[in-house]
């Protein structure tokens, strides 16, 4: 299983959280996990992927996800599970 974290932070506004997992849904991305919380007007979304069945590639996918936020107001950023992995280890 190849797995993507994908990080949305950004102000809250209607529809981050759909406009995300649409984008995911019409690419054959499977939510594994999610987390998202809202403080104080600001969004943030953790979630873990599977991208076994993309057709995209993981830079195709990190490239478009980037331009959505954008479009949509946020910043979205996605990583392979390993280099996240290490990139967080005590």
């Amino acid at each position: 299983m190849k797995k993507t974290i994908i990080t949305v932070v950004g102000k809250d506004t209607v529809g981050i959280t759909a406009k995300v997992c649409t984008y995911l849904a019409d690419n054959n991305i499977n939510i594994l996990d999610i987390s998202q919380t809202i403080v104080q007007g600001y969004f943030n979304m953790m979630m873990i992927t599977d991208t076994n069945q993309a057709v995209k590639s993981f830079g195709q996918i990190a490239e478009e996800m980037e331009m959505l936020g954008e479009k949509i107001g946020v910043s979205i950023r996605c990583q392979h599970e390993d280099i996240f992995n290490k990139m967080h280890r005590i």
